[in-house]
């Protein structure tokens, strides 16, 4: 038996640039044959993965960084820690001794990774949680060449945080420490066809002579608004095989992150933090489904609709769901907040009852 949770998002966000492009413009995309506003998948996961530090305990969320001999050199000398892991992200722990970083740095390059240095680190970014870090730091460096790589490597295999087992773990340095993802998400997209425009402003000099009319300085900035469409799947038995008996709370705590979070691009300039319009979570037993059909065809905002795209786009949500069964199963549960025409819930009651009923699922397989 496969189990997958899929969520559905209908949201409306306000004129913002959610996610920009190498040129300072918001992302979009072609679909449907228009163009659609867009925000990437890694931007979410990013929000997501913050918003994992107030939902889940610091030992569940890892750290991504190049910086993983420091990591490990405070486990190795704990008088260096202050707080608790989870002041990584931000706050500045004390720092460990020569000694602890020459043994971390040991048992990283044992391991087979490639460290430049115990500053610089590895060359590319690596996500390791601190149950791993404690793990790596307990090996004994004694150890015969070979038997400290296997214990080494063994130790970066444990304990893996909820977003690692979630979104897994690339090493280039060596393949063998991969995680695999247990969790995909989509492109957010506009349900409709959009157009970027720009804000022209200008800031003045607080100091300027006061015969000076000129503006200090001037700019523009690109942005548009739009009823976005989000999906994400999760592969709960694949994320039960690293997490466990975890493996209900981090979907719970996944959905929850995914629906309530939202990117910071340019937020202090638009305050773009809206709330979904429509959250769907289907579990399925057959296999996952993006619906992201259901837009294919742009949604318009009609007159005689009193214009407005969110309605327009929950009917094309439903109607499309309606086709979808005709090629897959019908989900073993749907939950849905903020649809009038479906049993609805607050978002905490579905929740609860999507960890009540993973935990069912998987317990009966």
């Amino acid at each position: 038996m496969s189990l997958y949770v899929d969520i559905h998002v209908l949201q409306t966000v306000p004129p913002s640039c959610v996610n920009r492009d190498d040129t300072g413009s918001p992302k979009t995309a072609r679909y449907g044959g228009v163009t659609r506003a867009r925000v990437s998948s890694q931007a979410w996961k990013r929000a997501v993965r913050l918003m994992f530090q107030d939902l889940l305990s610091a030992e569940q969320v890892g750290v991504r960084t190049k910086k993983i001999v420091g990591m490990v050199a405070k486990e190795i000398d704990p008088a260096a820690l202050k707080g608790t892991q989870g002041d990584l992200f931000g706050a500045e722990p004390g720092e460990p001794s020569p000694e602890a970083l020459a043994l971390a740095e040991k048992l990283l390059k044992a391991a087979g990774l490639n460290i430049k240095d115990a500053e610089k680190g590895t060359d590319a970014l690596f996500l390791m949680s601190p149950g791993q870090a404690k793990a790596l730091a307990q090996v004994d460096a004694n150890l015969k060449e070979k038997d400290l790589k296997k214990a080494c490597q063994e130790a970066l295999m444990e304990a893996p945080s909820v977003d690692m087992a979630l979104f897994g773990r690339m090493v280039a340095d060596d393949p063998s420490l991969n995680f695999d993802a247990a969790c995909q998400v989509a492109h957010a997209i506009s349900t409709h066809a959009v157009q970027n425009e720009f804000d022209y402003f200008t800031a003045v000099d607080d100091c300027a002579p006061e015969d000076n009319a000129g503006a200090g300085h001037l700019g523009t900035v690109e942005f548009n608004s739009a009823t976005l469409y989000r999906y994400a799947t999760i592969n709960a038995q694949a994320l039960e095989k690293n997490l466990k008996a975890d493996t209900p709370q981090a979907v719970r705590a996944f959905v929850e992150a995914f629906v309530r979070s939202m990117p910071t691009g340019k937020q202090n300039t638009f305050a773009n933090r809206t709330i979904p319009d429509l959250v769907v979570v289907m579990v399925r037993e057959d296999q996952p489904v993006n619906f992201c059909g259901a837009f294919e065809r742009p949604v318009a905002a009609k007159e005689d609709d009193g214009y407005g795209y969110v309605e327009a786009s929950k009917e094309a949500f439903w109607q499309y769901a309606e086709k979808v069964h005709d090629y897959v199963e019908m989900p073993v549960a749907m939950l849905t907040v903020g649809n009038a025409s479906t049993e609805n819930g607050t978002l905490a009651q579905v929740l609860d009852k999507l960890e009540a009923k993973v935990k069912e699922r998987l317990g009966a397989k």
